[in-house]
């Protein structure tokens, strides 16, 4: 009796495995209810504050949005965590120029400095988006994208958000490919000059519109865009900048 009492007092409860042996399991620390409401609370600020394009993105083919480096970040901030990145491997060939590292993402709550979750992330100079671009001007690039992997994968486990979001979708073949659709001349210099001119309206940090050309297009660059991806992207930035404008004004009003 006393033994039992014990086990309930440390939150075990006991289990008969073919009533020879006694093995003990942990009771369920939230209930039902409670997880049901944290997930549909998740669910809301993703609909009400996160910005399609901005803080998500969605590509045809796929039925869940992939988590963006802002919306990661806006995630951090509203669920108290503060982030340490680690690089626990890297290789540096400059003789032969092929550069990959793989970092370590912690995130503790700022509440009782806690870790909440760990994520690894890793990208290197050999990936097809850096093919057409020279190895040493890129090295930088390459380590801050093996950061914002290891960011949302941190982010996605300690939100228990995979659910709504999809890993980053640079990693599906499909996505990769669809950089070779509607292929053609290379963009305008008038084109890319509206490019710039929209995003600086926008007041859109240049990781955001990279985010988003690397997203749809697999480029990181405007000036490796098509003409028909220029296109697309500057009607995709216009429509964002219609939206941003209709939500200021619903929120003046």
């Amino acid at each position: 009796m006393k033994s039992g009492m014990q086990s309930q007092r440390n939150n075990i409860v006991p289990f008969s495995n073919n009533d020879t042996e006694i093995v003990s399991l942990p009771n369920i620390v939230v209930s039902t209810t409670e997880s049901k409401r944290r997930v549909e609370e998740l669910q809301t600020f993703v609909e009400e504050v996160m910005v399609k394009g901005v803080d998500y993105g969605l590509v045809d083919g796929f039925s869940k949005p992939t988590l963006l480096k802002p919306g990661a970040e806006k995630l951090c901030d509203v669920f108290g965590f503060s982030k340490t990145a680690d690089v626990v491997n890297r290789t540096e060939q400059w003789e032969s120029g092929i550069f990959a590292y793989e970092v370590k993402m912690t995130l503790i709550r700022k509440d009782n400095g806690i870790v909440e979750a760990e994520g690894l992330g890793s990208c290197n100079s050999k990936e097809a988006s850096f093919q057409q671009q020279e190895p040493y001007t890129i090295v930088n690039t390459v380590l801050k994208m093996a950061k914002k992997r290891a960011l949302i994968d941190a982010v996605l486990s300690a939100t228990r958000s995979s659910g709504i979001f999809t890993q980053d979708i640079e990693d599906f073949p499909q996505a990769k490919t669809k950089s070779i659709k509607g292929g053609g001349e290379q963009a305008t210099k008038a084109q890319l000059q509206k490019i710039f001119r929209i995003v600086n309206e926008m007041n859109m940090p240049t990781d955001v519109a990279r985010e988003m050309m690397k997203m749809t297009f697999g480029v990181e660059r405007s000036t490796h865009l098509t003409k028909k991806h220029a296109s697309d992207f500057i009607q995709d930035l216009l429509a964002l900048k219609e939206v941003r404008k209709m939500d200021e004004q619903n929120y003046i009003d």
